[in-house]
């Protein structure tokens, strides 16, 4: 795994130095975790060792995580081939940097689905970057943090368990927040080369995501408007 060259101004993450938070080219500035690591911190289920494989592999998680979100130019990245990485879910499509950029990065790649487009309660087909960032940080303004419970096997293929979690504090497409814990959980397998990400693959439920995300009412509707059933999940 690659090893970060200065020391990063985030515990959790590499390649976060002060000289690389001015010279990197960001999407929409710096990025700042301080609230999501203190929910990480507050709400993880696992302590991991100090460099243990475990530790490294969440660091590199988050830190890759971190890249693919927030940095705008490829040649950028510290953690993946630039050249060679592709990411994709569910053994469907896989996306190149390019391509993963063009439609909007992260949960536009994370959420991608083959529901026709009426059944959808988030389309990635319809969401920018700035649509999808804002949607995700008004439902979660505390941040939707990530833990790493199980490594499988250590570089160059790296598998493991992941939960990601968070607190339906704010709105989400038209639907009132509940406050409620938010989770999901799935496996990853990432293959590396040279010390460099070449691929990531997700395997998880986005449907498990999205339900926790609708369950509160529909803003404007009182209880007695909402169906009390919806016809296609029964």
């Amino acid at each position: 795994m690659a090893t970060p060259s200065t020391v990063s101004t985030d515990k959790y993450r590499s390649y976060l130095s002060e000289e690389e938070l001015k010279n990197t080219r960001w999407r929409a500035g710096p990025p700042n975790y301080d609230l999501v690591n203190k929910l990480f911190g507050e709400g993880r289920t696992k302590i991991w060792a100090a460099g243990s494989l475990e530790d490294q592999v969440q660091n590199l998680v988050k830190t890759w995580e971190m890249e693919s979100i927030h940095k705008a130019n490829p040649d950028d990245y510290k953690t993946v081939d630039a050249k060679k990485y592709v990411v994709g879910v569910n053994g469907k499509r896989y996306f190149t940097l390019e391509e993963a950029g063009r439609i909007g990065g992260g949960y536009n790649v994370f959420l991608q689905t083959s529901l026709p487009p009426a059944l959808r309660s988030y389309d990635p087909d319809r969401e920018t970057y700035e649509s999808s960032q804002t949607a995700f940080k008004t439902v979660f303004p505390r941040g939707f943090a990530l833990e790493v419970l199980q490594v499988y096997s250590g570089p160059p293929v790296i598998a493991y368990k992941f939960r990601h979690w968070g607190y339906m504090e704010g709105p989400f497409q038209g639907h009132a927040p509940t406050g409620e814990l938010v989770e999901f959980f799935g496996t990853s397998i990432i293959q590396m080369e040279n010390s460099k990400v070449v691929k990531v693959e997700f395997f998880f439920d986005r449907g498990e995501l999205l339900a926790q995300l609708i369950k509160g009412e529909k803003i404007g509707e009182s209880p007695s408007n909402v169906p009390s059933a919806c016809p296609f999940m029964a």
